[in-house]
């Protein structure tokens, strides 16, 4: 029997509801924030094959308490506008958890980029980025598209490019878009962004015992089992990070056609290579293979991490979930009914609002790039360091003048000298702002006791700061 499980839209709601009455709101404006502003639905034709086809695509703008508006824009044969208003949602109350100044917004064509060739998907894209820009649904100071899921640094090129032809004289143009190559304006960095957020997200968890107590957890992240629901381009960067950096232990990856199960941790590299070559995971030699793969959620490990789809984690499998910690990487792959049950059985979750919140933090990085026309350390760099060779030298002049001769640690001449360049700073801003937005969480999670789980947490920091932007606009 299959049960039945809340739409996307329905859970971010009820989440957002529940938050919300946990609240002094003054009248009227839970409503104002929780409703969606517009959704724009375009259905345009592009001739193809020989024959006209025709594609719907939606736009929607949730709040524009901050401006512009940000959110990716998704290739996929699912899309609904349901669940674009849904992410718009999500997108509003990420950016305001994590203080990154847009408003949300969320883009979607029905459409199966597999099935198209290069240059058709091309001719598609601007076709619909020509529709967005006459509806100003694409602008750098009103609308700002960046990749999702069947997108990437292709789709924006050719999304800033169709942008820039139909305003030749915006000088901005190259931040109508992020997540752009980056010798076309991109920035070091923003692919492996929301999987390196998540890593952070964890480091961060990780680094307060009494959080991790509440999950049943001590020590590091070293020698944890993680299962990784999804090796895209979220759960690969993740899944990498971890096991490399940290020392977790990757013990099942799950994806469209199986798991792979070792005990011992896979090769996150090995397995993505054996996909790009073969399509899937059957025949990887480096673990054991089951063609049911959504039933390894249900293995026991310390960590989960859903990172393809919504709703994976539903009331019909949450009760069968062993899982001590679950991190959100994908949107909304706990519904509220599973959330409910999992929260019963002292189960932790890190919300998606804040765990993948790293894409759209290192996208208002890299709009901040490319509306100041220069990249990240490009005036610091050598400056910080010729001050650090300054200090070298000093102190080796005071070694040989006092005659002790003392060495510096090896390694450390090379790491100090170095000056901090685009990429390290992009990382430095992710992990900061990880760490405060975590802090903000933690901090309602254990002073107010109405509030006993961290989705809670995160949408009152959301919910309090939107209401307060609304508050200083007279709302």
């Amino acid at each position: 029997m299959t049960i039945p499980h809340p739409s996307f839209r329905d859970s971010v709601d009820r989440m957002f509801t529940h938050a919300a009455s946990l609240m002094d709101l003054q009248p009227g404006l839970e409503e104002k924030i929780r409703v969606c502003n517009s959704t724009y639905t375009v259905r345009f034709g592009v001739r193809l094959r020989g024959q006209i086809h025709t594609f719907t695509g939606y736009r929607s703008v949730h709040s524009e308490h901050m401006e512009p508006v940000k959110g990716g824009i998704r290739y996929s044969l699912d899309v609904t506008q349901d669940e674009v208003e849904a992410l718009a949602a999500l997108m509003t109350y990420k950016c305001a958890l994590v203080e990154v100044p847009f408003g949300g917004s969320k883009g979607g064509l029905c459409i199966d980029p597999r099935a198209w060739d290069e240059d058709e998907l091309e001719r598609i894209t601007r076709r619909f980025t020509y529709e967005l820009s006459r509806r100003n649904l694409i602008s750098p100071s009103q609308n700002v598209p960046a990749p999702d899921m069947g997108t990437g640094e292709r789709e924006m090129a050719w999304m800033a490019d169709a942008y820039k032809r139909l305003h030749p004289d915006d000088i901005n143009a190259k931040a109508c878009v992020t997540g752009k190559p980056r010798h076309a304006g991109g920035i070091e960095g923003r692919v492996e962004a929301t999987g390196r957020g998540v890593q952070y997200a964890l480091r961060e968890f990780f680094r307060h015992a009494d959080v991790m107590k509440k999950a049943g957890l001590e020590g590091g992240l070293a020698g944890k089992r993680v299962i990784v629901q999804g090796l895209g381009n979220v759960g690969y960067h993740a899944a990498q990070f971890l096991s490399a950096e940290d020392g977790a232990l990757v013990t099942v990856v799950i994806e469209r056609d199986g798991a792979i199960r070792n005990p011992q941790g896979i090769n996150i590299d090995a397995l993505r290579g054996h996909i790009r070559s073969t399509g899937g995971i059957k025949g990887f030699a480096g673990g054991d293979y089951d063609a049911n793969g959504l039933a390894a959620l249900e293995d026991d490990c310390d960590i989960l991490i859903p990172a393809a789809v919504e709703s994976v984690i539903h009331a019909g499998n949450a009760e069968r979930i062993r899982a001590k910690l679950i991190i959100e990487a994908a949107n909304g792959p706990v519904t509220a009914d599973a959330d409910e049950i999992l929260q019963r059985n002292g189960v932790v979750i890190i919300p998606d609002m804040y765990a993948n919140a790293g894409g759209v933090t290192v996208s208002y990085f890299e709009w901040v790039k490319n509306l100041s026309q220069i990249s990240l350390g490009r005036l610091e760099r050598r400056h910080e360091e010729a001050r650090a060779r300054l200090l070298i030298e000093e102190l080796e002049r005071i070694s040989a003048d006092t005659g002790t001769n003392f060495e510096l640690a090896r390694g450390f001449k090379e790491a100090f000298l170095h000056g901090a360049d685009e990429l390290d700073l992009v990382r430095s801003g992710l992990d900061d702002t990880m760490r405060e937005a975590f802090k903000k969480m933690k901090e309602v999670w254990v002073s107010n006791p109405r509030v006993d789980d961290m989705r809670t947490a995160a949408y009152v920091v959301a919910i309090r700061r939107i209401a307060n932007v609304y508050g200083s606009l007279g709302l």
